[in-house]
Formats: structure tokens, C-alpha cells, sequence
């Protein structure tokens, strides 16, 4: 029988709003949670395009709703959410959009979610959807949406989130990787 390596760890999660000085950090963590959690459920070329569809967008980060979050002193986890156009993507994803969204019509984003993999399955994901769909509400938004991954999908339906179109990404290397566009009514 395989013993859970997290079964003793505090949930004793705190979270803060990123700052520039954090990116290093926020960087490392990204690319363990892409190779760790997502890499094992695609291709090799999958993978490869799934960096270029995700990554860091530095925007949240300016804009003050991109969080980290810890069990103690350890970053565990880390994710936000937006009121500007872009859905998905880090800086270096072509078809960025930072024009400002309108809440009486647009959904909010959440955006950019990652999860060490030594803390799967203990509640940052919905920690950090809390906090976004918290945040989007207070701006008047009464809709999120989100591009999930196959890693992440389950996570966004056992949080109300409901599919609304499959979506195959394409580099322009021409490689591909499945996504799903999700929203959830959050008023």
C-alpha cells in the first residue's frame, strides 16, 4: 500500500499578491507543475506546445491579482485572475489582448494556476479560484472563464465550471495540445 506523502502536512495555507521580485520563483514553480502534472498526460509535442501556451504573464502581476500561496514558509502554489481580455498565456503567447474586459458583459479570468506537485489534491486550486472569483465579484463581474488543461480540468468542474468549447492550440511551429474553455456564473 502506497503511503500519501502529504497526509502530514499542515493546510495551514496563507497567500499575499505577487510582486516583480517574486518572478524567479513563480518561474521555477511553473515549469515543475507543467513537467510534473501536466507532461505525464500529453505527447512530447504536446508538452512542448503547452509551454508556449502557458507560462508567466507578468500583466497580473502588475496588476496586483496574481497570487502566492504557502503552508508555512513553503510556496506551495500559485494562480489569479484578470479583468483584462487575454484568457490565456504568458508573455511570450502570441495573441495577447490587454484591453480592460466590462463587467455588465465580459467574464472575468482566472488565469495562470499552478500547483507544486508535492501538494496536488490539498485545496490550492480552489484556494486560489476563491480568491479570484472573490476579487472579480467585488469589480461587478457575474461570469469566469477559464482555458483548463487536461491536468487541470477536473479541478474547474468539482468547481462549478462547465465546458463550453474544446479548443486545439497550435504553436507556430505548427505542434498542438488540447485545451478546454470553461465558465461558471460566480453571482
Amino acid at each position: 500500500m502506497m503511503e500519501n506523502k502529504n497526509l502530514n502536512k499542515s493546510k495551514n495555507f496563507k497567500h499575499r499578491i505577487a510582486t516583480l521580485e517574486d518572478i524567479p520563483e513563480i518561474k521555477k514553480l511553473m515549469e515543475l507543475s507543467i513537467n510534473d502534472l501536466l507532461g505525464p498526460l500529453l505527447t512530447p509535442e504536446q508538452l512542448e506546445a503547452s509551454f508556449d501556451s502557458m507560462g508567466l504573464d507578468d500583466q497580473l502581476i502588475r496588476d496586483g491579482t496574481y497570487f502566492m500561496i504557502f503552508n508555512e514558509d513553503a510556496f506551495v502554489g500559485c494562480g489569479g485572475w484578470s479583468n483584462r481580455e487575454t484568457l490565456f498565456g504568458g508573455n511570450h503567447t502570441p495573441n495577447r489582448d490587454d484591453n480592460f474586459l466590462d463587467p455588465a458583459k465580459d467574464s472575468a479570468r482566472i488565469r495562470a494556476m499552478y500547483t507544486h506537485p508535492d501538494w496536488t489534491r490539498q485545496g490550492i486550486g480552489s484556494l486560489v479560484i476563491h480568491l479570484g472569483e472573490n476579487a472579480a465579484k467585488k469589480l461587478g463581474f457575474k461570469k469566469c472563464e477559464l482555458m483548463a488543461t487536461q491536468s487541470g480540468k477536473l479541478l474547474y468542474e468539482t468547481q462549478g465550471y462547465k465546458p463550453i468549447e474544446d479548443i486545439l492550440y497550435k504553436t507556430e511551429t505548427g505542434k498542438t495540445v488540447p485545451m478546454i474553455r470553461m465558465e461558471k456564473f460566480i453571482d
